[in-house]
């Protein structure tokens, strides 16, 4: 796990301030009798960095039955990824003229039309989504961590064909935000991004 490091510092703040903490894998948990356990202690809280949004892998069965039960807090869970970082829904939110006939105010509107325009890859606008693919960045709708991703103008047919066999979003370009730092006395420029979800 590449965060580990930054899993351990949070542990160790946690339990200084008095709070047990554990760092698990799903295969650690079980839930019986509407109880979520591992090793014995009982887990009432759990900080979720799987992978498998909605938790449907059978591997995950403990974890989703102890949220569906409220047995457990889950952050975030399956309800926090479909409303707030779900792809497909930049589709909605990148579109003004829908916003406005949903009756969003202008000024909800203003601050979406930030958003990227966003498109849903589908056979009846391949033609066109592969003319204009040099505007665009194609992602899986359900992916994370930049995987099976591409730049338009990096598409070969190939790579076209499992886009349009997958379930894929076309995001219109943005060109990289980029910041200048020093490594070892040499002055390199690197791209980033900063991103924050907050919910409740």
């Amino acid at each position: 796990q590449y965060l580990y490091p930054d899993m351990l510092l949070a542990r160790d703040l946690l339990t200084r301030n008095g709070i047990e903490t554990l760092i698990l894998g799903p295969e650690a948990l079980t839930f019986e009798n509407g109880v979520l356990t591992s090793g014995g202690r009982t887990i009432d809280m759990v900080y979720n960095r799987l992978t498998d949004f909605d938790l449907s892998e059978p591997g995950n069965a403990h974890l989703r039955a102890a949220l569906l039960t409220d047995a457990a807090i889950v952050s975030p869970a399956p309800r926090h990824h479909a409303l707030y970082a779900d792809k497909q829904n930049l589709i909605w939110l990148s579109d003004a003229d829908l916003l406005e006939s949903w009756s969003a105010d202008a000024v909800h509107r203003a601050v979406l039309s930030k958003i990227p325009g966003t498109r849903r890859v589908t056979e009846d606008v391949a033609d066109e989504l592969w003319t204009d693919r040099r505007g665009y960045f194609f992602k899986p709708a359900a992916g994370f961590g930049s995987r099976a991703t591409y730049r338009g103008d990096k598409l070969t047919k190939r790579v076209w064909a499992d886009i349009l066999a997958g379930n894929y979003i076309a995001q219109a370009l943005i060109a990289p935000t980029m910041r200048a730092v020093t490594v070892a006395g040499e002055r390199i420029t690197l791209k980033y991004d900063v991103r924050l979800y907050t919910y409740a």
